[in-house]
Protein backbone atom coordinates (compact mmCIF):
# COMPACT_ATOMS: atom_id res chain seq x y z
CA UNK A 1 0.00 0.00 0.00
CA UNK A 2 1.37 3.43 -0.97
CA UNK A 3 2.19 5.77 1.90
CA UNK A 4 0.41 9.06 1.11
CA UNK A 5 1.66 10.86 4.22
CA UNK A 6 3.57 13.99 3.23
CA UNK A 7 5.92 15.08 6.06
CA UNK A 8 6.70 18.72 6.73
CA UNK A 9 10.19 19.82 5.63
CA UNK A 10 12.10 22.85 6.93
CA UNK A 11 14.70 24.48 4.66
CA UNK A 12 17.32 26.37 6.70
CA UNK A 13 19.61 28.94 5.05
CA UNK A 14 22.30 30.78 7.04
CA UNK A 15 23.19 34.16 5.55
CA UNK A 16 25.76 36.93 5.89
CA UNK A 17 25.53 39.75 3.33
CA UNK A 18 24.04 37.29 0.83
CA UNK A 19 21.98 39.69 -1.29
CA UNK A 20 23.71 38.76 -4.57
CA UNK A 21 22.68 35.10 -4.51
CA UNK A 22 19.93 34.62 -1.92
CA UNK A 23 17.13 35.32 -4.39
CA UNK A 24 18.32 32.48 -6.63
CA UNK A 25 18.32 30.06 -3.71
CA UNK A 26 14.93 31.10 -2.34
CA UNK A 27 13.36 31.11 -5.79
CA UNK A 28 14.48 27.51 -6.29
CA UNK A 29 12.89 26.56 -2.96
CA UNK A 30 9.63 28.14 -4.12
CA UNK A 31 9.74 26.12 -7.35
CA UNK A 32 10.02 22.73 -5.66
CA UNK A 33 7.54 20.11 -6.81
CA UNK A 34 7.17 19.18 -3.14
CA UNK A 35 5.15 21.90 -1.42
CA UNK A 36 4.81 20.93 2.25
CA UNK A 37 7.79 23.04 3.33
CA UNK A 38 8.82 26.12 5.26
CA UNK A 39 11.88 28.28 4.68
CA UNK A 40 13.95 29.70 7.53
CA UNK A 41 16.70 32.28 6.96
CA UNK A 42 19.11 32.68 9.87
CA UNK A 43 20.85 35.97 9.20
CA UNK A 44 24.20 36.91 10.75
CA UNK A 45 23.39 40.64 11.08
CA UNK A 46 23.88 41.53 7.41
CA UNK A 47 24.33 45.16 6.43
CA UNK A 48 23.02 44.72 2.88
CA UNK A 49 19.42 43.95 1.86
CA UNK A 50 19.60 40.21 2.65
CA UNK A 51 16.69 40.45 5.11
CA UNK A 52 14.47 42.33 2.66
CA UNK A 53 15.05 39.71 -0.04
CA UNK A 54 14.33 36.87 2.38
CA UNK A 55 11.03 38.45 3.43
CA UNK A 56 10.04 39.10 -0.19
CA UNK A 57 10.11 35.33 -0.70
CA UNK A 58 8.08 34.68 2.45
CA UNK A 59 10.89 33.20 4.53
CA UNK A 60 10.88 33.36 8.31
CA UNK A 61 13.90 35.51 9.26
CA UNK A 62 15.94 35.36 12.47
CA UNK A 63 19.19 37.05 13.46
CA UNK A 64 21.88 34.80 14.91
CA UNK A 65 25.67 34.52 14.87
CA UNK A 66 28.56 34.19 15.13
CA UNK A 67 29.16 31.44 12.56
CA UNK A 68 27.41 29.04 10.21
CA UNK A 69 27.30 26.09 12.65
CA UNK A 70 25.53 28.15 15.32
CA UNK A 71 23.15 29.59 12.73
CA UNK A 72 22.22 26.13 11.47
CA UNK A 73 21.70 24.77 14.98
CA UNK A 74 19.45 27.71 15.79
CA UNK A 75 17.48 27.15 12.59
CA UNK A 76 16.98 23.49 13.47
CA UNK A 77 15.78 24.51 16.94
CA UNK A 78 13.00 26.75 15.60
CA UNK A 79 12.16 24.48 12.64
CA UNK A 80 8.72 22.87 12.66
CA UNK A 81 9.58 20.20 10.11
CA UNK A 82 9.96 16.49 10.64
CA UNK A 83 12.90 16.79 8.24
CA UNK A 84 15.40 19.61 7.78
CA UNK A 85 17.51 20.71 4.83
CA UNK A 86 20.58 22.91 5.23
CA UNK A 87 21.34 25.10 2.21
CA UNK A 88 23.96 27.76 1.61
CA UNK A 89 22.70 31.10 0.34
CA UNK A 90 24.30 30.52 -3.09
CA UNK A 91 22.83 27.05 -3.67
CA UNK A 92 20.08 26.54 -6.24
CA UNK A 93 17.94 23.41 -6.06
CA UNK A 94 16.60 21.53 -9.04
CA UNK A 95 12.79 21.34 -8.77
CA UNK A 96 12.71 17.67 -7.73
CA UNK A 97 15.33 17.77 -4.96
CA UNK A 98 13.04 17.88 -1.92
CA UNK A 99 10.58 15.39 -3.44
CA UNK A 100 13.44 12.92 -3.92
CA UNK A 101 14.62 13.52 -0.34
CA UNK A 102 11.18 12.72 1.04
CA UNK A 103 10.94 9.55 -1.06
CA UNK A 104 14.34 8.42 0.25
CA UNK A 105 13.21 9.24 3.79
CA UNK A 106 10.12 7.06 3.30
CA UNK A 107 12.48 4.30 2.13
CA UNK A 108 14.30 4.51 5.48
CA UNK A 109 17.16 6.97 4.93
CA UNK A 110 17.46 9.55 7.71
CA UNK A 111 20.09 11.64 5.91
CA UNK A 112 20.62 12.36 2.23
CA UNK A 113 23.48 13.76 0.16
CA UNK A 114 22.88 16.06 -2.83
CA UNK A 115 25.09 15.95 -5.95
CA UNK A 116 26.44 19.43 -6.64
CA UNK A 117 27.83 21.18 -9.69
CA UNK A 118 29.39 24.64 -9.80
CA UNK A 119 28.40 27.51 -12.09
CA UNK A 120 31.04 30.21 -12.13
CA UNK A 121 32.67 32.87 -14.29
CA UNK A 122 36.09 33.38 -15.86
CA UNK A 123 39.10 31.08 -16.17
CA UNK A 124 39.32 30.21 -12.48
CA UNK A 125 35.59 29.66 -12.35
CA UNK A 126 35.87 27.07 -15.12
CA UNK A 127 38.70 25.44 -13.17
CA UNK A 128 36.46 25.21 -10.10
CA UNK A 129 33.59 23.80 -12.18
CA UNK A 130 35.88 21.06 -13.51
CA UNK A 131 37.09 20.25 -10.01
CA UNK A 132 33.51 19.93 -8.73
CA UNK A 133 32.65 17.42 -11.47
CA UNK A 134 35.37 15.14 -10.06
CA UNK A 135 33.61 15.12 -6.68
CA UNK A 136 30.25 13.84 -7.95
CA UNK A 137 29.54 10.60 -6.10
CA UNK A 138 32.58 10.96 -3.83
CA UNK A 139 31.45 10.22 -0.27
CA UNK A 140 34.66 11.67 1.22
CA UNK A 141 33.84 15.15 -0.16
CA UNK A 142 30.06 15.32 -0.35
CA UNK A 143 28.17 15.70 2.91
CA UNK A 144 24.44 15.27 3.62
CA UNK A 145 22.19 18.32 3.56
CA UNK A 146 18.93 16.54 4.42
CA UNK A 147 18.39 15.10 7.93
CA UNK A 148 15.50 13.78 9.91
CA UNK A 149 15.13 16.17 12.81
CA UNK A 150 15.15 13.35 15.35
CA UNK A 151 18.51 12.09 14.06
CA UNK A 152 19.93 15.62 13.99
CA UNK A 153 18.91 16.15 17.61
CA UNK A 154 20.17 12.70 18.61
CA UNK A 155 23.60 13.55 17.17
CA UNK A 156 23.64 16.88 19.00
CA UNK A 157 23.60 19.03 15.87
CA UNK A 158 26.65 20.71 14.37
CA UNK A 159 29.79 21.12 16.46
CA UNK A 160 29.93 24.90 16.93
CA UNK A 161 33.66 24.72 17.62
CA UNK A 162 34.23 23.72 13.98
CA UNK A 163 34.13 26.30 11.18
CA UNK A 164 34.33 24.59 7.80
CA UNK A 165 34.53 20.85 8.52
CA UNK A 166 31.31 20.77 10.58
CA UNK A 167 29.41 19.10 7.69
CA UNK A 168 31.91 16.24 7.53
CA UNK A 169 31.92 15.91 11.31
CA UNK A 170 28.14 15.49 11.50
CA UNK A 171 28.21 13.02 8.61
CA UNK A 172 30.96 10.98 10.27
CA UNK A 173 29.10 10.88 13.57
CA UNK A 174 25.99 9.62 11.78
CA UNK A 175 28.00 6.87 10.06
CA UNK A 176 29.66 5.92 13.34
CA UNK A 177 26.17 5.53 14.82
CA UNK A 178 25.27 3.04 12.12
CA UNK A 179 23.18 5.21 9.78
CA UNK A 180 23.36 4.82 6.02
CA UNK A 181 23.32 7.85 3.74
CA UNK A 182 20.87 8.17 0.87
CA UNK A 183 21.79 9.96 -2.33
CA UNK A 184 19.67 12.22 -4.52
CA UNK A 185 19.82 12.16 -8.30
CA UNK A 186 18.49 15.70 -8.80
CA UNK A 187 21.34 18.20 -8.95
CA UNK A 188 22.04 21.25 -6.85
CA UNK A 189 23.85 24.18 -8.43
CA UNK A 190 26.44 26.19 -6.52
CA UNK A 191 26.67 29.76 -7.86
CA UNK A 192 30.21 30.94 -7.10
CA UNK A 193 30.28 34.03 -9.27
CA UNK A 194 33.72 35.13 -10.43
CA UNK A 195 36.37 33.12 -8.59
CA UNK A 196 39.26 35.15 -7.19
CA UNK A 197 42.21 32.91 -6.27
CA UNK A 198 43.55 35.04 -3.42
CA UNK A 199 40.09 35.30 -1.88
CA UNK A 200 39.64 31.52 -2.08
CA UNK A 201 43.04 30.90 -0.48
CA UNK A 202 42.20 33.27 2.38
CA UNK A 203 38.82 31.56 2.79
CA UNK A 204 40.48 28.14 2.90
CA UNK A 205 42.90 29.38 5.54
CA UNK A 206 40.01 30.71 7.62
CA UNK A 207 37.94 27.53 7.40
CA UNK A 208 40.95 25.30 8.12
CA UNK A 209 41.70 26.99 11.45
CA UNK A 210 39.54 24.46 13.28
CA UNK A 211 40.53 21.51 11.08
CA UNK A 212 42.85 20.18 13.78
CA UNK A 213 39.78 19.76 15.99
CA UNK A 214 38.10 17.71 13.27
CA UNK A 215 41.25 15.60 12.83
CA UNK A 216 41.33 14.86 16.57
CA UNK A 217 37.73 13.65 16.42
CA UNK A 218 38.09 11.72 13.17
CA UNK A 219 41.82 10.99 12.55
CA UNK A 220 41.47 8.79 9.46
CA UNK A 221 38.85 10.92 7.73
CA UNK A 222 40.57 14.15 8.76
CA UNK A 223 43.92 13.21 7.26
CA UNK A 224 42.18 12.08 4.08
CA UNK A 225 40.52 15.49 3.73
CA UNK A 226 43.78 17.42 3.73
CA UNK A 227 45.54 15.14 1.22
CA UNK A 228 46.07 16.99 -2.06
CA UNK A 229 45.92 14.11 -4.56
CA UNK A 230 42.48 12.59 -4.09
CA UNK A 231 41.43 9.29 -5.62
CA UNK A 232 38.54 10.98 -7.41
CA UNK A 233 41.05 12.87 -9.57
CA UNK A 234 42.53 9.61 -10.78
CA UNK A 235 39.04 8.17 -11.39
CA UNK A 236 38.25 11.19 -13.59
CA UNK A 237 41.53 11.22 -15.54
CA UNK A 238 39.73 10.99 -18.89
CA UNK A 239 37.66 14.06 -18.05
CA UNK A 240 40.77 15.95 -16.96
CA UNK A 241 42.92 15.17 -19.98
CA UNK A 242 40.13 16.40 -22.25
CA UNK A 243 40.51 19.84 -20.64
CA UNK A 244 44.20 20.04 -19.66
CA UNK A 245 44.40 23.83 -19.26
CA UNK A 246 41.62 24.03 -16.69
CA UNK A 247 42.78 20.79 -15.08
CA UNK A 248 46.22 22.32 -14.49
CA UNK A 249 44.56 25.50 -13.27
CA UNK A 250 42.45 23.74 -10.69
CA UNK A 251 45.41 21.65 -9.49
CA UNK A 252 47.46 24.83 -9.07
CA UNK A 253 44.64 26.51 -7.14
CA UNK A 254 44.07 23.34 -5.10
CA UNK A 255 47.77 23.20 -4.22
CA UNK A 256 47.68 26.78 -2.96
CA UNK A 257 44.54 26.08 -0.95
CA UNK A 258 46.07 22.94 0.55
CA UNK A 259 49.20 24.86 1.57
CA UNK A 260 47.03 27.55 3.18
CA UNK A 261 44.98 24.88 4.99
CA UNK A 262 48.12 23.14 6.26
CA UNK A 263 49.44 26.43 7.59
CA UNK A 264 46.13 27.13 9.33
CA UNK A 265 46.08 23.65 10.87
CA UNK A 266 49.60 24.06 12.23
CA UNK A 267 48.65 27.45 13.60
CA UNK A 268 45.48 26.00 15.13
CA UNK A 269 47.41 23.23 16.86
Amino acid sequence: MRNNYEPFVSVIIPTKNSAKTLGISLSSVKKQTYKNIECIVVNNYSDDNTVEIAREFGADVYNKGPERSAQRNFGAKVAKGEYIIFLDSDIELSPEVIQECVELAKAGFKLVTFPEVIVSEGFWGRCRALEALCYLGDDTIEAPRFYSKDLFNHLGGFDEELIGPEDWDLRDRAINNGYKIGRNKALTIHHEGRVQPLKRIKKKFYYAKTMSGYIRKHPTEGLRQIFLFRRCYWRNWKRLIKDPIHALGFMFLKSCETAAAALAILKGR
